[in-house]
């Protein structure tokens, strides 16, 4: 595989930013991950007091995704009503 680098100055700067950028944006989307996780390790385990906490961290967590262009917005909604949905069955 042949990989093509940039000769001008300023992109090689923007190859350097999309990079650091791209990391940001996994290691982000990742906390968000682990946050529905727990979230659901909460719900699986039938405890609520755990399950409303990690609800109110995970929602918080899709709508900074969503703020930051990590995830769409309508993806950050459609996942908060799922999460509320599953919080709202244990009651």
């Amino acid at each position: 595989m042949v990989c093509i680098l940039p000769n001008i100055k300023s992109a090689k700067k923007r190859v350097k930013t999309t990079e650091t950028k791209a990391l940001q944006n996994k290691i982000f989307r990742t906390k968000l991950k682990n946050e529905i996780k727990k979230f659901d390790a909460a719900v699986a385990a039938g405890d609520k007091e755990a399950a409303k906490v990690t609800y109110t961290a995970a929602v918080k967590r899709a709508d900074q995704a969503a703020v930051r262009g990590i995830i769409h917005k309508n993806a950050a909604a459609r996942k908060k009503s799922q999460l509320t949905k599953k919080l709202n069955a244990m009651a």
